[in-house]
């Protein structure tokens, strides 16, 4: 029992992180209803550069290792909220516009881009943080669970992230106007609201949160893998499906489901086959649905 416990709890960090990552690419999706894995890119493009400013800051500029790591997560952040803007304004809204098919292959290059461009800035060479914020932090009363304190931030800071991004969503003059873009963009136009820039907006704001994961998702691997925009890429477009593409929250939910089961199979399966039944029960999922609604 105490095992299935500690099971769930180390959960805990990847349902949040797969739930942020999912609530942020269907902010994106709702608008071009079209599969974009360049939300990966800028997920794993914010560890890189917060892995090499991080490293920059604490060998060239000598600064202390919270300083550095400061400095790193604020310069990733910046810039990879930065580029989903610019992708959003000159990629994606006149795509969506005139030629909405196009957009996956433009998410392919841009993909290729950005994972060529941080291998290419880091030398091929893959960097690793120092373990920190490692220590115990009891959960469950008389000591049958426990969470690092870095888990407990991460899982924390991804969960306020979800919560205040649906609570923005539902209060907000821009929700609305994102919700009436979602629904008929030419209507919305109608009636005031200018859909190409809000989808460029949608975009930015999808970014921040892919961001935000990649600093944090980097502080607690320690590293950020080159091929990572491609699997994140894939894998964010599967996990978001299972709650539904067109609702943040809901893709968020079924996300972090998704997180939890996956820990489940590594703790009580093969970890070898962990991935492709994952990815292949979420295909299998997809195609049921579909017909489903092809059927109805």
């Amino acid at each position: 029992m105490a095992y299935l416990v500690q099971l769930l709890l180390n959960a805990l960090p990847l349902a949040s992180l797969y739930a942020a990552l999912a609530f942020g690419y269907a902010l994106a999706f709702a608008i071009t209803k079209r599969a974009d894995i360049t939300y990966g890119a800028l997920f794993a493009c914010a560890g890189h550069v917060f892995l090499l400013v991080s490293h920059w800051g604490w060998n060239r500029l000598f600064l202390t290792f919270p300083a550095a790591l400061g400095l790193g997560a604020a310069s990733a952040v910046c810039l990879v909220c930065g580029l989903g803007i610019l992708i959003g304004r000159q990629v994606v809204a006149p795509l969506a516009r005139i030629s909405p098919n196009a957009l996956t292959v433009a998410s392919l290059g841009l993909l290729l881009v950005l994972m060529e461009g941080a291998r290419l800035i880091s030398g091929t060479r893959e960097l690793w943080l120092p373990p920190f914020l490692n220590a115990a932090v009891p959960v469950v009363p008389g000591g049958a669970g426990a969470l690092t304190v870095l888990q407990l931030i991460n899982t924390v800071v991804l969960i306020l992230m979800v919560g205040l991004g649906a609570l923005f969503l539902r209060a907000s003059r821009w929700g609305r106007h994102w919700r009436a873009v979602c629904e008929d963009p030419l209507a919305a136009e109608l009636c005031g609201v200018d859909a190409a820039r809000l989808a460029a907006s949608a975009y930015g704001l999808a970014a921040s949160f892919a961001a935000l994961s990649g600093v944090l998702a980097t502080a607690y691997y320690g590293t950020m893998d080159f091929g990572a925009g491609l699997v994140f890429g894939l894998k964010v477009i599967l996990i978001a499906a299972v709650g539904g593409h067109h609702h943040p929250l809901k893709a968020a939910l079924g996300a972090a489901a998704v997180g939890v089961a996956e820990t489940l199979w590594s703790g009580f399966g093969p970890v070898f086959w962990r991935d492709a039944v994952l990815l292949g029960g979420l295909v299998l999922l997809l195609v049921i649905r579909r017909r489903e609604r092809v059927m109805i």
